[in-house]
């Protein structure tokens, strides 16, 4: 009689966060066996299923983390995969995206390599936000070949850390680089959802802006397509497919919610940056993180978020089923159920 084959077992980190929590549902959902790095403090709300496997990696300090991984390894052998979903998008200072982005990042993966604890290939959960304005005049879509220009920490720290991974010898990676991502549990497109639920809707500049968007379980399914799917250091553009405005997206909210009048709000580029400008000054003096900031300025005022995803359509078999559309309803859905609004 034949022993069964193993399930393969992934490590996913973040997995308390907004992505991470549907990346550990899906390996769920895939028979794997799924192990989810969580910081002590980090909530488990959404990771109830019996099945977790929990790891605590610290990913801040070389000794401690290389510990940890030889630790893992000897008590249950290495993962055939790696998802690194873990990152900052809001810190108090801008050195600190660095410390866990670009950082944290290397440090995982040259010590999974140096501890034999990767036996397959590693997920780096990056950011558009990596090519910054780019084709701001021509609303040319940003693609393979363009020179990543970052106008952002975020995006800076995400960049430091894709050079990083390309300097790495022996690494197996693939980089995803999804547009602005929503869905359930995530709090920042909800605060839209909210104004919208409220009659308002705000909107900043005038010029031209085209956004693009990524339902989370459309980035999953591109991540689980890369475990196997793609070129090893290739980086691949994520959205819907479609190209959208502000307004689409607001009216889009407005029918799935049931709102029926709503104000809307137009405001020059100046207001939007003298908010952050102050937010961000009342936050350093009261030593909290600004969801309003220069960062956030700087992404807000954008005009351009178009970029090909014909790479990733054809080397990982990314196919994309929600539309802004479908996505939102099923967003706003939760958000009901949930009681958010």
């Amino acid at each position: 009689m034949t022993s069964p084959t193993p399930s393969p077992s992934i490590l996913i980190t973040g997995a308390s966060g907004f992505i991470g929590s549907f990346l550990v549902e899906e390996a769920l959902e895939r028979g794997m066996t799924v192990w989810a790095a969580v910081r002590p403090s980090s909530s488990r709300k959404y990771l109830q299923d019996a099945r977790i496997r929990f790891v605590e990696l610290d990913l801040g300090s070389d000794e401690r983390l290389k510990a940890q991984l030889e630790q893992h390894r000897q008590a249950h052998g290495a993962w055939q995969y790696v998802i690194h979903a873990a990152g900052a998008t809001k810190c108090r200072r801008q050195e600190d995206f660095f410390s866990v982005n670009t950082e944290g990042t290397l440090r995982l993966a040259r010590l999974l390599l140096e501890t034999d604890t990767l036996e397959g290939r590693f997920i780096f959960v990056s950011s558009l936000s990596v090519y910054g304005p780019l084709h701001e005049a021509d609303y040319a879509p940003i693609a393979d070949g363009d020179t990543p220009c970052p106008n952002t920490a975020y995006g800076r720290s995400k960049l430091r850390a894709e050079e990083g991974l390309a300097a790495m010898a022996g690494l197996d990676y693939v980089i995803l680089r999804p547009t602005g991502v929503y869905g359930p549990r995530e709090k920042d497109y909800f605060l839209m959802a909210k104004s919208i639920a409220q009659h308002v809707d705000f909107a900043v500049g005038y010029r031209r802006q085209v956004l693009t968007f990524i339902y989370v379980r459309d980035l999953v399914a591109a991540a689980f397509l890369a475990l196997t799917n793609g070129r090893c250091g290739a980086g691949y553009f994520l959205t819907d497919g479609g190209e959208y405005s502000s307004r689409s997206f607001s009216d889009l909210l407005q029918k799935a919610i049931g709102t029926r009048h709503v104000l809307h709000i137009k405001a020059p580029l100046w207001v939007l940056k003298a908010v952050c400008k102050v937010a961000g000054a009342l936050a350093a003096i009261s030593g909290t993180t600004a969801t309003l900031n220069t960062d956030k300025y700087n992404i807000m005022s954008q005009r351009n978020w178009r970029c090909d995803i014909t790479p990733a359509r054809r080397e990982l078999g990314y196919s994309p089923a929600y539309p802004l559309e479908r996505g939102v309803e099923e967003a706003v859905t939760w958000y009901k159920q949930q009681k958010w609004i």
